[in-house]
């Protein structure tokens, strides 16, 4: 182990209030490290804060440090990312008896899953296996935590255009993994759903996602929602009425249909207010415009609504396979006083901006920009925990490059850092 000292790093005509900390260089020629579909990259339990990565070299390495201190203590782990593929990022979360859990290098491959030896202790021990079962096609490793310290665990069991959605529950006291569903929601061999979920204030798990029909980026369509009150087992619509499992493309409910070909995106963000409310963050297209546009999507008073933040004016296209290299970030919405929408765009110089709307039904919002320094590829992702916790957003970010359909760019090692915005 060892422990970095101190640097604050310039923030350049950062124009809110934020402090940017470092904790060591890392693989930078791909987005591996900085996609929105990590749950999570950083992660707190009361004063302790997480943090994970690949280092320059591809080696899987944990942080830890006491929140409010700037110096990391590091850990490189046994284990290595195939970096090269940028969908498979490394996922942490830590449950409520303190024990880290880890899960990384994903891509249609066998589970690849590690628990911390120790209640706060950053060396993990073996890989091991969770339930056994549906583990050996596993994509999009995503952990949550439940307000009574157990986690859920999602991951696509499939492929892109024909995949099925697993969901495994930790009990956090014995340590064991048991499994919810093997296929929650059901492709039925036509399509698959790239989610997006969320764990709100009092325990309810919020889930949202598009289908989509072929590999083919192009082909996602809808928005469709689902909530479940009792930690995952059971799921009900906005509505309150059950859904028969698993959940298929007529028994959905739709909360907002978009067509094929919108330059609709997949695994955006979602989140909840104190009241439960979703918000769901992504983009897409209008027909009669080229330009796509952040989307907030959000459920008032029973009746879904749709805001365009109307941010963009510049037309791009979204289509083919693999990682792409986009001109914006997937958006991540934060909901607390304030509606907020942090993104990263071409057309601003690829900074760190966030957008707050006070009362969502009005749809004004004002931009601030976080950090003006680029940082190329880089998609927002938030210690979840802290903001449920405290309110509190920190950021995870580095500066990567992606090249289209898992190219590799020519940047060398960045530098990881945590923007704690205030």
């Amino acid at each position: 182990m060892k422990t970095l000292p101190y640097i604050l790093l310039p923030l350049l005509a950062a124009c809110a209030p934020a402090r940017q900390t470092p904790v060591a260089e890392g693989w930078a020629n791909n987005s591996v490290n900085a996609t929105v579909f990590r749950k999570n990259s950083l992660v707190s339990l009361g004063d302790a804060q997480y943090i994970a990565y690949y280092d320059p070299a591809g080696i899987l390495t944990l942080g830890k440090r006491r929140l409010g201190n700037p110096a990391w203590t590091l850990r490189q782990t046994p284990y290595r990312g195939r970096v090269a593929d940028a969908h498979n990022a490394i996922s942490i979360m830590v449950d409520g008896q303190g024990y880290l859990h880890v899960a990384w290098d994903h891509h249609g491959n066998p589970l690849r899953y590690a628990r911390g030896v120790a209640p706060g202790s950053l060396e993990l021990g073996e890989k091991r296996p969770m339930t056994g079962e549906n583990e050996g096609n596993v994509t999009y490793p995503e952990f949550f935590r439940l307000p009574d310290g157990n986690l859920i665990f999602m991951y696509r069991d499939g492929a892109s255009g024909n995949g099925n959605l697993v969901m495994n529950r930790l009990d956090a006291a014995t340590g064991q993994w048991t499994r919810l569903h093997s296929n929650l929601i059901d492709g039925q061999g036509q399509r698959n759903a790239y989610w997006q979920a969320c764990v709100d204030a009092n325990g309810a798990i919020h889930l949202s996602w598009v289908w989509r029909e072929t590999w083919d980026v192009a082909t996602n369509h809808d928005l469709c929602y689902a909530r479940s009150r009792d930690g995952g087992l059971s799921w009900e619509n906005s509505r309150g009425e059950p859904y028969r499992l698993p959940i298929r493309a007529g028994d959905a409910e739709y909360a907002w249909r978009v067509p094929q070909g919108s330059e609709l995106i997949n695994q955006t963000s979602m989140c909840a207010d104190d009241d439960g409310r979703p918000y769901i963050a992504t983009y897409w297209r209008d027909q009669e415009s080229a330009v796509p546009q952040f989307r907030v999507v959000w459920l008032d008073n029973g009746q879904w609504r749709a805001n365009n933040l109307g941010l963009r004016s510049t037309p791009f296209s979204l289509k083919g396979g693999g990682t792409k290299r986009l001109p914006v970030s997937r958006p991540q919405v934060v909901a607390g006083r304030s509606l907020l929408v942090i993104f990263r765009d071409e057309e601003r110089g690829d900074g760190i901006y966030i957008a707050r709307c006070d009362a969502p039904r009005s749809n004004a919002w004002k931009v601030t920009r976080l950090l003006s320094s680029p940082v190329g590829s880089w998609e927002p992702t938030y210690d979840t925990e802290l903001w449920r916790a405290r309110g509190i957003l920190h950021l995870f970010v580095q500066r990567v490059e992606q090249v289209d359909g898992e190219g590799q760019a020519n940047l060398p090692p960045t530098m990881v850092s945590v923007l704690e915005v205030k």
